[in-house]
C-alpha cells in the first residue's frame, strides 16, 4: 500500500489542494447578492456561517459542494492507489481550510472532512452523520456536534477495520478540524455560541 510513486502522490495532494480551495460558500453568497459572507457570524466561509444569512438554499449548497471537492478528488486519485486517494483528501482538506485565493484564511473543514470520508469508507460517514444528527439535535450546536463525530472518526474507523495510514490520516485531520474550532470551543464553554438556526444581520452588498 506504500508503495505509490512520489510524484504520484505530490500530484494526488495537489489536485486535491485545488478542488480543496475553491470557496463556494463566498462565491454563492456572493452571486446571491449577499455580499462578503467573511463579514457576518463567525466569519467563516463554511456552511453554518452561510445559513446565518437566512438563506437555507445557499447553505445546503455551500455544505453539499464543499462536501463533494473533498469526494471528488479522492474517488479521482484513487485510480492511483488507496495512498494517492488519501493524499487527495489531506490535499483537499488542507486546501479548505487554508486556500491561497484568500490568503490562506479558509472554513474549518467539517463538510469536507465529511466528503473525504464518504469517499474513503462510506459507513464511516454514517456514523459520523448520525452522531451529528444525534448531537446537534440534542444542543442546537453545529461545532458541537462536528467536534463530537469527526474527533469518533478514527476510533470508528479502526473498529471497522481500516487500516491504521487511514486511521492516521483522519486522526491528523481532526487534529486541525478540533484546532480550527478553538473559538468556538471556548465559546461553548462560555455559553456564548450560536445555536443552529440564528441569524446573522446580512452583510452590505
Amino acid at each position: 500500500m506504500l508503495d505509490t510513486a512520489l510524484p504520484v502522490l505530490i500530484g494526488a495532494l495537489a489536485l486535491g489542494y485545488l478542488l480543496g480551495s475553491i470557496p463556494f460558500g463566498l462565491v454563492l453568497t456572493r452571486s446571491a447578492g449577499l455580499g462578503d459572507i467573511r463579514a457576518i457570524g463567525s466569519g467563516n466561509i463554511g456552511a453554518t456561517n452561510v445559513l446565518r444569512t437566512g438563506n437555507k438554499k445557499l447553505a445546503a449548497a455551500t455544505l453539499l459542494l464543499d462536501g463533494l471537492k473533498g469526494t471528488v478528488a479522492v474517488l479521482l486519485a484513487a485510480w492511483f492507489g488507496p495512498v494517492a486517494a488519501l493524499a487527495a483528501g489531506i490535499g483537499a482538506f488542507i486546501g479548505h481550510v487554508f486556500p491561497v485565493w484568500l490568503g490562506f484564511k479558509g472554513g474549518k473543514g467539517v463538510a469536507t472532512f465529511l466528503g473525504v470520508l464518504l469517499a474513503v469508507h462510506w459507513p464511516a460517514f454514517l456514523v459520523f452523520a448520525g452522531l451529528w444528527l444525534a448531537v446537534a439535535f440534542a444542543f442546537r450546536y453545529s461545532s458541537l456536534a462536528a467536534l463530537v463525530a469527526s474527533a469518533a472518526t478514527p476510533v470508528v474507523l479502526l473498529l471497522m477495520g481500516r487500516g491504521w495510514p487511514t486511521v492516521i490520516v483522519f486522526a491528523g485531520l481532526v487534529a486541525l478540524l478540533i484546532a480550527k474550532h478553538h473559538q468556538n470551543i471556548a465559546k461553548l464553554l462560555a455559553g456564548t455560541e450560536s445555536r443552529i438556526g440564528e441569524k446573522s444581520a446580512a452583510p452590505p452588498a
